[in-house]
């Protein structure tokens, strides 16, 4: 997630690949460019899809526990990664990588840009033109895109942003390039160094002009997309107002930078990320452009496959991207045909910000075939359901999953029995950039969180993506399930993906039903996957497991937890049913299900 230094909740970013005479001729045109001139919920579960042979699926093989750090990453926590204090160095970009080693990251997709270049990039603009060391007024046409508009939090804004972007400017100022720097701590700890292209950054989308994130192609109304933002409610509509990639001069200025880093840098692998943002061509492209970007896509890997030839490594390409292939096709981003031709190594689908917890891994490999890698992708939000933290006090919209190792191992299993090959953990490290007593990215979850064989046995804390606010980006996410408003009689089905359990390790499956605080009800009954009803529950006002310091629900909502044997749960899709057996209308909330010991309680 990259955001603005000290931005409070942040966006997102993209990227495309192969052969044609676009990409070859795009290093020589770009100078002259710059200058100016769906898948519905289920309502019965379906057989869990297996994993692919290594055989089949080459790059499954090598590249499995995967993390996404953003072009900030080594930068957003420096008390962390360089206790020592200033002037910062490569030491923390060594630190940083010895603990995704530590705790078995096999692959590391390093974040290289935004709008423009976070690196000191030779061929387009980076993040750095014109800044010197202490310069507060460079930031403050950003201000705004960091949500800093009264004058004391614009000057507090300036501030941070001066102290952040110093430390990028201590490297430079020592000769270090932490993009060359990341690919070489890799390479020391034998970690594989990917390199991940934000395709369509938005940071700067309150101030096109003015901000200093924004590249200046981005500045130019005719170079951005007009008709991406179809909905008068649709949250920023100038958030949907990003590069229009039928603009040869766009085409080239980004083909320009993926050619830079794959053959400039030392890393193995390029992944274009369309989920910063989901913007290429205007909606309802026609065969005619999306054939283009097709061609596009195939010269990035024809780069790609040079520099293998050249390395004699693999350089596997591929895109993060949303689950919903066909509203990406309707922007120019031809997922399907690109798999199935071989164009793309492995796609990534995932939802915005909010982790997804029914992403369809097994009907997307219907889609895009064999030969393709599927990573499951662990975001850091969970989902909107408000939870407190009673010692602080504290009361927050979301929670953080990478401070629950309940949540990281559920999420993950959900993934994995759908067919997914590997795990890739995105934002995992917001958690702490906000700085919150208890609440801390837990590293150690990642170890063995690709293994379907390792989770299973292990407690876990399963949830339900819901409709949000800003955080969801329609069309292209999966609608959510939840939440639902019952009236009297009314009863609903919620499908979900999970792990079957062993029986002898004294577990069991609790649900919990999270209904508005106001709500009353005669009956509640709940089931899962078509066993009797149970009618006995708990009311509860705390959450089935903590998630770091968040113990409780918020106050609006109230929980009631029902208890199953384990030996219900199932490979694949499951089938939660929740009646409304009272007289009155209730809203349930949100479905949160917990495996674990039998008899524990929430703490």
């Amino acid at each position: 997630m990259l955001i603005a230094p000290l931005c409070p909740m942040l966006k997102t970013r993209r990227d495309f690949l192969r052969a044609t005479a676009l990409g070859a001729t795009a290093a020589a045109e770009l100078p002259r460019m710059l200058s100016g001139a769906s898948v519905t919920p289920r309502a019965a579960p379906a057989p869990a899809a297996q994993p692919l042979p290594a055989e089949r699926n080459p790059v499954a093989a090598r590249h499995r526990n995967l993390f996404n750090g953003d072009s900030c990453v080594f930068f957003y926590n420096p008390e962390k990664w360089q206790p020592e204090g200033a002037p910062y160095s490569a030491k923390a970009i060594h630190r940083y990588v010895d603990v995704l080693a530590d705790s078995g990251v096999d692959t590391f997709l390093v974040n290289a840009n935004a709008s423009k270049a976070w690196y000191p990039s030779k061929v387009i603009p980076t993040i750095m033109d014109g800044y010197k060391r202490g310069d507060r007024e460079f930031f403050r046409g950003h201000a705004i895109c960091a949500g800093a508009t009264e004058p004391d939090a614009i000057e507090k804004y300036l501030d941070g942003a001066v102290a952040f972007t110093n430390l990028y400017q201590d490297l430079l100022d020592a000769g270090v390039d932490w993009l060359a720097e990341a690919a070489k701590a890799c390479r020391r700890r034998r970690v594989s160094p990917w390199v991940s292209i934000r395709m369509n950054d938005m940071h700067g989308e309150k101030n096109f002009e003015g901000s200093y994130f924004n590249a200046p192609l981005l500045k130019q109304k005719a170079m951005r997309l007009q008709h991406s933002a179809y909905s008068p409610t649709m949250y920023l509509p100038h958030y949907r107002e990003g590069l229009n990639y039928a603009r040869p001069e766009v085409r080239a200025f980004m083909f320009a930078q993926i050619k830079e880093v794959v053959n400039d840098y030392d890393y193995e692998g390029l992944e274009l990320d369309w989920w910063r943002n989901p913007l290429c061509c205007e909606p309802n492209a026609t065969p005619a452009t999306v054939e283009m970007m097709n061609a596009w896509f195939r010269d990035v890997r024809a780069l790609t496959e040079r520099r293998a030839k050249q390395t004699g490594r693999p350089y596997p390409f591929g895109f993060r991207l949303p689950g919903r292939l066909a509203a990406l096709k309707s922007i120019g981003i031809d997922v399907v045909t690109l798999s199935r031709e071989g164009t793309l190594d492995f796609i990534c689908p995932s939802n915005f910000w909010r982790t997804s917890w029914d992403m369809p891994h097994d009907e997307l490999r219907k889609q895009v075939g064999d030969r393709v890698a599927i990573y499951g992708v662990i975001e850091d939000g969970v989902n909107q359901l408000a939870a407190t933290a009673p010692a602080l006090p504290l009361t927050r919209d979301m929670r953080l999953i990478s401070s629950s190792r309940e949540m990281m191992s559920a999420n993950a299993a959900g993934k994995l029995v759908l067919g997914a090959d590997g795990i890739e953990c995105y934002n995992f490290f917001c958690t702490d950039q906000f700085k919150i007593s208890g609440v801390t990215s837990d590293y150690s979850t990642l170890r063995e969180i690709h293994r379907l064989d390792f989770l299973r046995g292990q407690p876990k804390h399963y949830t339900f993506s819901d409709q949000g606010n800003k955080f969801v980006q329609i069309p292209f996410e999966r609608v959510p399930q939840l939440p639902v408003v019952l009236e009297r009689g009314w009863i609903r089905s919620f499908t979900l993906p999970m792990c079957a359990e062993p029986s002898d390790r004294g577990l069991e499956l609790v649900i919990q039903v999270v209904v508005s605080a106001g709500d009353t009800f005669a009956e509640l009954p709940v089931a899962i996957n078509g066993c009797w009803p149970q009618r006995e529950h708990t009311r509860s006002d705390r959450l089935l497991y903590p998630c770091g310091s968040f113990t409780h629900h918020a106050p609006a909502n109230r929980g009631y937890d029902f208890k199953f044997p384990v030996s219900l749960v199932r490979d694949g899709w499951n089938e939660v049913t929740v009646e409304n057996g009272g007289d009155k209308t209730i809203t349930v909330v949100a479905l949160e299900l917990a495996i674990r010991p039998i008899g524990q309680n929430a703490s």
